[in-house]
C-alpha cells in the first residue's frame, strides 16, 4: 500500500514512521519540508499547498498513491478564533480538492473534538456535531464535503500527545510543553476547568494505519482516552511522574489562559473503536500510563523532589 499523508507536523510525520513499518510505502505532503525526525529516519516528501487548485491531484499522480491520510490545516484555536476566515479556507478549499480527485481512493481524515460544545459531554459517534470556535466549524466544513467520497473515514480525535524536543520551532503539544518546563524547574500553569480525554501520539497512528489498511472502514469514528481530566490534574500527574515538586503547577481559570478560546469540555467517548475488526483490539491508553512511557523512554532519572 502506498500512502500520500497530508500534513508532515507532529502526527503526519510519526503516521508516516508507523505506515512504513508496517511494510507500506508513505509520502509526507506538505507546503514546506518536515523538520529532521528524532528517530533519524528520514521519509519521502513532497511539497504541496493543498489549498492550490488541482496541486493535490497533481500530487496524487506523481505518489502513486492508493490511500490518503489527511492531517492537515491550521490547528491552533486560538489562530483559528483570530483568524476564522483562513482557518475555513485552510481545511474547507483542502476537502473540496480533495474530493475533486480521491475517486475510490481510501482516505482517513484526521478531525477534532473541537466539533462539539462544551455541552456535548463526552459524545459518541451518534451525537450530532455543534462547534464552539472558529476551529471546530473548519473541521466540521471539511467533514461535510469529505462526506461525500465513497471510502472516506472521518476520525475525531480527543487532545493527542506525545514527546516533542524542547528545541521544536512550533507551540509544543500540553504534554511536552509541561515536561520540559518542569524538567528545569519552571513554572506550569494550566487551567482546572478545561476538560479533555487526551490520546497518546502512538496509540493515534496505529487506530489511524488501522484505518487506511482496513477492507471495510466505518464511515465516523470517535478516538478518545479513557481518562477525563483537567489539563491541571494532568500537569500535576506529569509532576509527579517526574518527581518534580507540585509546587511548580499552578491552576487557574480557563478564561485567564490561552484555553479561553476551547470549550470547557473537549472530550470523546470512544463508542464504536471496539466493535469494528479493525481496531476492536487497539484500545487507547490510560494518561499514567502514556506519560509514564514517555518519560521513560525520552528521559534520564530526574531527582525525586522533597518538597
Amino acid at each position: 500500500m502506498r500512502t500520500l499523508v497530508v500534513g508532515s507536523g507532529f502526527v503526519g510525520s510519526a503516521l508516516a514512521g508507523r505506515l512504513a513499518r508496517a511494510g507500506d510505502e508513505a509520502v509526507l505532503a506538505s507546503r514546506t519540508p518536515p523538520a529532521s525526525p528524532a528517530d533519524g529516519v528520514v521519509h519521502a516528501w513532497v511539497p504541496l499547498d493543498i489549498t492550490e487548485d488541482g496541486a493535490f491531484g497533481r500530487a496524487l499522480e506523481r505518489v502513486r498513491a492508493d490511500t490518503v491520510v489527511l492531517v492537515h490545516g491550521p490547528s491552533d484555536v486560538t489562530w483559528c478564533e483570530e483568524h476564522p476566515e483562513e482557518a475555513t479556507h485552510g481545511h474547507a478549499e483542502a476537502a473540496r480538492q480533495v474530493v475533486r480527485a480521491a475517486g475510490n481512493r481510501r482516505v482517513v481524515f484526521i478531525s477534532t473534538d473541537n466539533v462539539f460544545d462544551a455541552d456535548a459531554g463526552a459524545p459518541d459517534e451518534s451525537v450530532p456535531p455543534r462547534p464552539a470556535n472558529a476551529y471546530g466549524r473548519a473541521k466540521l466544513a471539511a467533514e461535510q464535503i469529505l462526506a461525500e467520497l465513497p471510502a472516506v473515514t472521518l476520525l475525531r480525535v480527543s487532545l493527542i500527545y506525545g514527546w516533542e524536543p524542547a528545541t521544536s520551532t512550533k507551540w509544543l503539544n500540553f504534554f511536552a510543553s509541561c515536561v520540559h518546563r518542569l524538567r528545569a524547574g519552571e513554572r506550569v500553569t494550566a487551567p482546572f476547568d478545561q476538560w479533555t480525554t487526551p490520546v497518546l501520539l502512538d496509540d493515534v497512528v496505529e487506530v489511524t494505519t488501522a484505518l487506511a489498511r482496513a477492507e471495510s472502514p466505518p464511515r465516523l469514528l470517535h478516538l478518545g482516552g479513557p481518562d477525563r481530566l483537567s489539563r491541571a490534574e494532568w500537569a500535576a500527574l506529569i509532576a509527579e511522574e517526574l518527581g518534580a515538586s507540585p509546587a511548580l503547577v499552578t491552576a487557574e481559570p480557563r478564561e485567564n489562559g490561552r484555553y479561553a478560546g476551547r470549550p470547557a469540555s473537549t472530550c470523546l467517548s470512544s463508542g464504536l473503536l471496539a466493535t469494528h475488526p479493525a481496531t476492536a483490539d487497539l484500545a487507547p491508553r490510560p494518561v499514567r500510563e502514556g506519560s509514564r512511557l514517555l518519560i521513560d523512554r525520552h528521559t534520564s532519572p530526574t531527582p525525586r523532589s522533597t518538597v
